[in-house]
């Protein structure tokens, strides 16, 4: 599954470089010789964000799981992943509500400050705060996340999903030319497809027909429940 967690991150870039784009191309300083590391310590901070955020919800998967309602999990979060996938734009409306505004506020003003810092610590700030954007490929990574029902798991999907964002801004940060939007629209296109090829992946996962990895036995879903034999002394 961390194939997709990287591609999902690779093609998530084209997506998102229109509100990521000039916050990447401000980060580095005027410092030549600092310019390259201080964007690197930018995608370390926000990839160490995305890990932190799949760890939290990895751990809610996990106890989810350990009520017993583990397949259910991954068949819902699996037809969750498919219905977002088609629907990122909207998706992303979901911190536009007031009761989100005053931590979007929090965050649009601390990336300003950090920007505006210009020190190194500032840039690695600035990248685990950008991590905290709304976004709806993270959703669909967090998502994924949550229905492996380990929190190391996610973790690890989300820190890969991060890493794969990497690729294309850092190139745009070190070359500070946009992707035609007529490309990046071409390349989105592949979007919807992935993410319902990782929902169904999730869903037959939750199936357990006993495929494997694909669709493991159902057995292999116990986490750690077992059947306990107590004598009753009368």
């Amino acid at each position: 599954m961390l194939w997709t967690a990287f591609l999902l991150g690779f093609l998530g870039s084209f997506h998102c470089v229109g509100m990521c784009g000039p916050i990447a191309l401000a980060v580095g300083g005027a410092n030549k010789n600092k310019f390259l590391g201080n964007k690197i310590l930018y995608h370390i901070g926000r990839s160490i964000t995305y890990s932190l955020l799949g760890l939290l919800v990895g751990s809610i998967g996990f106890s989810m799981a350990l009520a017993g309602v583990q397949q259910g999990i991954s068949i819902g979060m699996g037809v969750l992943i498919f219905m977002l996938a088609f629907t990122l734009r909207k998706s992303e409306k979901f911190l536009a509500v007031p009761i989100f505004s005053g931590f979007i506020k929090w965050i649009k003003k601390t990336l300003s400050t950090y920007l505006k810092s210009g020190k190194t610590s500032a840039y690695f700030g600035t990248g685990m705060i950008n991590g905290l954007l709304p976004c709806g490929m993270v959703y669909m990574a967090l998502v994924a996340a949550l229905g492996l029902q380990n929190p190391w798991l996610g973790a690890l999907y989300m820190f890969f999903f991060g890493i794969g964002t990497v690729p294309l801004l850092l190139a745009l940060m070190i070359s500070g030319n946009l992707i035609s939007l007529a490309k990046r629209e071409r390349i989105q296109s592949a979007i919807p497809y992935l993410g319902a090829l990782i929902g169904i992946m999730f869903i037959f996962r939750g199936l357990g027909l006993g495929l494997g990895g694909f669709s493991p036995d159902l057995e292999l879903f116990n986490y750690g429940s077992e059947q306990v034999e107590i004598t009753m002394c009368r």
